[in-house]
């Protein structure tokens, strides 16, 4: 994976791209390595190749020393949610430790006001001025290739993946991606999808975490034959062509870029206000707003409304497309651009 990358000439627009080595264990271990490769790789070119930075780029606390940031999490955040759920045996002492680590390294760095920011979204920008004191956050939005991700593309795949997943034609698919589930929401799209236990409902889950940690509540809410698990892949578009509508209830999300993917493919979604992506979804028009994100019944009457009106579906599907159109990678990368030359003293 490419990593922190700097401008040696920003006339010539030369990147310089760090391929860092990945070591295998656990996160926080692969993590702490991670940085430590990271400084050694620069420390190299520096003073091997002779190569010099204007600008340091990371996407987010990934490096020591950068110039540039682009934050995608924010950890603090996400370690107020998840407190109560981390447990206390290895796995939770793991998990504590890891966080901790992370939520020293942002008071470390995004307190630092020589460290420029940006930000996916307005969510996460409004949350690194509540944190970290940071006022002048730029929002940059991720974005979405729609050479890849297109609903040409879906509709050639559909019936392929469907197969894969045995889906009947009959059945609505709902499709949720992302790991750490319970910050996700899927505790709620569970119950709300007991709500319409009346409908051909399936649910396909794709994430890392254990799926038989879900398999009690799955049971005791009689969804065992209706919700499937997958682990991520490469292939995200299979995922997303054997699907009829996208739903991301997150209690906290920086941004969500599956939800994008889903629109540029054409799928409705159902999507929280505290996903960063929602500040680009005109609610009923492209997609479907949360506004109560741990309400069952509010989630379960948006997918009993797309999944009994057709139309309603579709309309809000091709909405979606020229939406995601706006947030085009393109887009973004020049943002970046922009960024790198502004903290390189070279506006305009």
């Amino acid at each position: 994976m490419s990593t922190a990358g700097g401008l040696r000439s920003v006339d010539e627009g030369t990147v310089i791209w760090h391929k860092v080595p990945s070591v295998p264990g656990p996160q926080l271990v692969q993590f702490t390595c991670w940085l430590v490769l990271n400084s050694l790789c620069r420390w190299w070119d520096r003073t091997f190749r002779g190569l010099r930075y204007d600008c340091l780029f990371s996407p987010g606390i990934n490096c020591f020393g950068a110039n540039v940031i682009l934050v995608h999490a924010v950890f603090q955040r996400l370690v107020e949610l998840q407190e109560q759920y981390m447990g206390n045996g290895v796995r939770g002492l793991h998990r504590r430790f890891y966080y901790r680590l992370l939520c020293w390294l942002e008071r470390r760095v995004y307190c630092n006001p020589r460290v420029k920011l940006a930000a996916v979204s307005q969510h996460t920008g409004g949350q690194l001025k509540s944190y970290y004191g940071r006022s002048d956050v730029t929002v940059i939005a991720n974005g979405v290739d729609a050479k890849v991700f297109n609903a040409e593309v879906r509709n050639e795949r559909r019936s392929g993946a469907r197969l894969q997943w045995n889906f009947a034609p009959h059945e609505q698919v709902i499709l949720l991606i992302g790991n750490d589930l319970r910050t996700k929401g899927l505790d709620v799209l569970l119950e709300a999808a007991a709500l319409c236990r009346d409908l051909p409902l399936r649910v396909l889950i794709v994430g890392q975490e254990n799926p038989s940690m879900w398999g009690s509540v799955i049971s005791k809410l009689q969804l065992t034959e209706r919700v499937s698990f997958s682990l991520p892949s490469a292939g995200v578009l299979n995922f997303l062509a054997a699907a009829d509508v996208y739903v991301a209830p997150s209690r906290e999300d920086s941004f969500n870029l599956p939800a994008l993917e889903a629109m540029a493919c054409g799928l409705p979604v159902i999507v929280s206000t505290n996903a960063g992506v929602s500040e680009w979804i005109h609610d009923g028009l492209d997609g479907v707003l949360l506004k109560n994100t741990g309400n069952a019944a509010e989630l379960g009457a948006a997918i009993r409304k797309l999944v009994t009106d057709p139309e309603a579906r579709q309309r809000m599907g091709e909405n979606a497309v020229r939406t995601a159109a706006t947030l085009s990678w393109d887009r973004h990368a020049g943002a970046v651009y922009r960024l790198l030359r502004g903290a390189c003293g070279l506006n305009g």
